[in-house]
Formats: structure tokens, C-alpha cells, sequence
């Protein structure tokens, strides 16, 4: 009984260890430290949010320069069908533009 008891309270023992290291690991008193503060909890989601624009910007950048580029090269092979189609875009944009 007192050998169950014994095992029983190492065991706890060793839990609480696990616990307190994954606990240490989640990084939870710096979180909730982040809630105490509202200025530091705006401040750094205004950063993120503005490293999300920005990422944004450069990724659109950078799919419109291969979307360009891509249409460029079918240009270029003068697909028939393809071809007219980006020639008959390109007709009634310039039109538009002389209009206004």
C-alpha cells in the first residue's frame, strides 16, 4: 500500500515535470504577458499586418511579371487562336482609352 502510494506520487511527480516544461516550451507567460500590454498587442499586429501587405504586394507583383512574361511568349509562337484572342483584347482596350 504504501509502495503503490509512493509510485503513485513519482508518477505525479514526473507529469508535472512534463507539464511544466511544455508549458515553458509554449511560450504561455509571454502570451499572456501580450494581453496585460494593449499597446505592445497593437504594435505587433500592426507590424504583421503590414508584413502581410507588403507580401502581398510583392506576390502580385511577381505573378503579374510571369503572367506578363507568359503572354509575351505565346505572342511570340503566334498562336493562331490564342493569338487573336490577346489581339482582339488588345483592340478594345486601345479603343476605350482613345474614347476617353
Amino acid at each position: 500500500m504504501l509502495m503503490d502510494r509512493e509510485n503513485l506520487i513519482r508518477e505525479l511527480c514526473l507529469k508535472i515535470d512534463e507539464l511544466s516544461v511544455k508549458i515553458e516550451k509554449l511560450n504561455l507567460s509571454e502570451y499572456l504577458e501580450l494581453f496585460r500590454n494593449p499597446r505592445r498587442l497593437l504594435y505587433l499586429n500592426f507590424l504583421a499586418g503590414v508584413a502581410r501587405g507588403f507580401g502581398m504586394a510583392v506576390g502580385f507583383t511577381l505573378l503579374g511579371a510571369l503572367a506578363l512574361y507568359i503572354l509575351q511568349r505565346v505572342v511570340i509562337l503566334n498562336l493562331p487562336l490564342i493569338g487573336d484572342f490577346i489581339a482582339e483584347l488588345v483592340r478594345i482596350v486601345q479603343d476605350e482609352l482613345s474614347v476617353k
